[in-house]
């Protein structure tokens, strides 16, 4: 195991947001079976003091879950130099069995982090809770995820061995590599680039009619998803031959150095936080009709905006890559 500062926080801050959501989901599973606001009984106090203060706490877990993935890819970037062979974060990630497990598991969590964040929000809105066991539901099935994340990632940096010799990202993203994510670096780069733009743009057409006429969340929802999951693959197949000027550098890892400007925060930022304000959006549609969520409009809104704003960064900032690249191709 490789003893550094990052890995002992990402592995202390897992095993103590892990022990945070077991307890969480003990209470949960109280909250469901006997949550009844109009007793008036001592229980039924008590749950309405304690659900407060488990909320708050849940609330800074999933925010500690949100920045943890962050840290997680910086910390593999970080330790590439003490293993041969590993040139970025894609290199380090390939040690063991266990490094594009946690990854993934990890953007999981992410989403499913950033989905209850929202839920949490508009329900502390409401003055009878309403939205209160949907959160509890939604956070018994976070918590068995988030332990499996923080078991993968711990077993991953655990079985980190030094003289082991792991596959570059050129290998491993190249065209003879197997896999789904190497044949996502396989499309087409300007199709696939034409088809994110088309999409980035009917969202903002969307976004804009529902901030006209207040319909259509669904459709933004829909479309918000579909461009989230094209801009991952441009993160893979397009973006980096136009960020690196190389055409066969596919690596979605490289673009977090500093050579380039640290730029692969910000797609990854924006194209995460996109992805979950809109489909946040089309998740609180279903709730319109709850008399007490007078606030849900206006939050919908907000997250529609927000949403139409951080897709538009990453467009501007796609354009920008493709547009003063070195690397032109027909």
């Amino acid at each position: 195991m490789i003893l550094h500062p990052a890995v002992i926080a990402l592995c202390s801050g897992s095993l103590l947001i892990s022990a945070i959501l077991i307890y969480a989901s003990f209470f949960a599973t109280r909250i469901l079976r006997h949550w009844n606001l109009a007793s008036g009984s001592e229980f039924q106090v008590t749950l309405e003091h304690r659900t407060y203060l488990i909320s708050t706490i849940m609330a800074c877990s999933m925010l500690f879950q949100l920045l943890s993935l962050f840290l997680f890819i910086h910390t593999a970037d970080s330790l590439s130099p003490l293993f041969k062979g590993a040139m970025c974060a894609a290199g380090t990630l390939n040690l063991n069995r266990f490094g594009y497990p946690a990854l993934l598991l990890k953007l999981a969590t992410f989403f499913l982090a950033g989905l209850w964040l929202i839920i949490n929000h508009l329900d502390n809105q409401g003055y009878d809770y309403p939205l209160i066991r949907i959160k509890y539901l939604l956070l018994l099935l976070i918590t068995p995820l988030v332990m499996i994340e923080s078991l993968a990632q711990g077993v991953y940096f655990f079985l980190m061995k030094p003289h082991v010799i792991t596959s570059c990202c050129g290998s491993l993203f190249g065209s003879g590599a197997t896999g789904l994510v190497p044949r996502l670096a396989l499309i087409p780069e300007l199709p696939l680039l034409s088809i994110l733009i088309a999409l980035i743009i009917l969202l903002l057409s969307a976004g804009v009619h529902y901030c006209r006429t207040g319909r259509g969340a669904g459709l933004f929802s829909t479309v918000s998803l579909a461009a989230f999951l094209t801009g991952t693959a441009a993160l893979v197949s397009a973006l980096p031959v136009y960020i690196y000027a190389l055409p066969s550098h596919h690596c979605p890892f490289c673009m977090l150095h500093h050579e380039y400007g640290f730029v692969g925060y910000l797609f990854y930022a924006t194209l995460l936080g996109g992805g979950i304000s809109g489909t946040g959006a089309g998740l609180l549609q279903r709730f319109r009709t709850v008399n007490s969520l007078t606030a849900l409009p206006s939050f919908q809104r907000t997250l529609v905006i927000s949403s139409m704003a951080l897709f538009a960064v990453f467009a501007v900032l796609a354009l920008w890559q493709v547009y003063f690249s070195e690397l032109r191709l027909t």
